[in-house]
């Protein structure tokens, strides 16, 4: 691929990945605003089952079909871990503790997301990756801490976290290699498919719920299927696609700082200094591990084509001039 080719991909991936991670932080505004009529399980559900609605008519339209048999096993375990195991257990556990504190705890998930993509991906870990996400995680603590109340936080609630995080990590590095066999719209649909045949056991709750609540929970809930979950994971995967886990992982920083402002504006929670100062460094960690370092090889190409170029001259210059008159090679 051409650099010219090579930079375009990397913005669209950019741009792919900047979409997922605007639509994810304005699904934690409208969790809170459906966990008030919707249990966690039945939550995910309509969540999944609108989500995969329009996932499916998408796959129909552009005629993709199934996924070629290699890509299976990385969609059943994303599909389970971070459609399933995810969706639902973030729900329990954000009604367990604050905002803030989910918010600190889940963000564990892009260095289980770098650890996992080292052993199994065989990805690298470079130094701008580890100091971006250090300086992002010490930002998502100073806003987890201002948001918390009084920084205390049940057992269950932080084990619960945990283990969305560790479903969320899970997930993404399993869908990577599956990308390398089928396209985004292929592992996403299919991966919410099997999100949602593991949570209908929630069906019934799903039913009872939905028949009682308020029209505008329900309308979040499915503003939740169809684009944090629809729309984001399938730019995610397109990103994924073209970008290293932990790179990706990293980029998810950001959403704990977009979190701030979304909550202002809609539900009129006013952030403090502190968690102003955390949403900028974690803004700044993003900026950082996704930065590249300064390439060498073009100024050392030039010194030597220089060097070389003075050499030739020194060769030619070197030649004695013939004699006037004497003729021969």
């Amino acid at each position: 691929m051409d650099p010219v080719s090579s930079s375009r991909a990397r913005r669209t991936a950019l741009a792919a990945a900047a979409v997922s991670v605007v639509l994810w932080a304005s699904a934690f505004v409208s969790i809170r605003s459906a966990g008030t009529a919707y249990s966690p399980g039945a939550l995910a559900l309509g969540r999944l089952l609108a989500g995969s609605l329009v996932l499916g008519c998408l796959l129909l339209a552009r005629r993709e079909g199934l996924p070629p048999r290699a890509a299976w096993p990385g969609i059943v375990v994303s599909g389970l871990l971070w459609f399933g195991v995810y969706m639902v257990v973030l729900n329990q556990g954000e009604r367990e503790v604050d905002a803030g504190t989910a918010a600190m705890v889940v963000n564990t998930g892009p260095v289980l997301i770098v650890l996992l993509g080292v052993r199994f991906l065989g990805e690298k870990a470079p130094p701008r990756l580890l100091s971006g996400m250090a300086l992002s995680l010490a930002g998502t603590v100073a806003v987890g801490l201002s948001l918390s109340d009084g920084g205390r936080a049940p057992v269950l609630g932080v084990g619960l976290c945990l283990l969305a995080a560790a479903g969320y990590a899970g997930g993404v590095v399993a869908q990577k290699p599956a990308l390398r066999h089928a396209g985004a719209l292929q592992v996403t649909t299919f991966g919410c498919l099997v999100g949602t045949v593991a949570c209908l056991p929630f069906a019934p709750a799903l039913v009872e719920e939905a028949s009682r609540a308020p029209l505008s929970a329900t309308l979040d809930m499915v503003y939740l299927g169809v684009f944090p979950t629809a729309l984001a994971f399938t730019t995610w995967a397109y990103a994924l696609a073209r970008t290293p886990a932990g790179r990706m992982g990293a980029t998810t920083y950001a959403v704990p700082a977009l979190v701030v402002p979304m909550s202002w504006s809609v539900l009129g929670e006013v952030p403090g200094a502190l968690t102003l100062a955390g949403g900028a460094l974690c803004l700044a960690g993003v900026a950082v591990s996704r930065s590249r370092p300064r390439a060498r090889g073009t100024v050392r190409g030039g010194a030597g084509a220089r060097a070389g170029a003075g050499r030739a001259d020194g060769a030619v210059s070197s030649r004695r001039p013939r004699p006037p008159g004497r003729r021969g090679p």
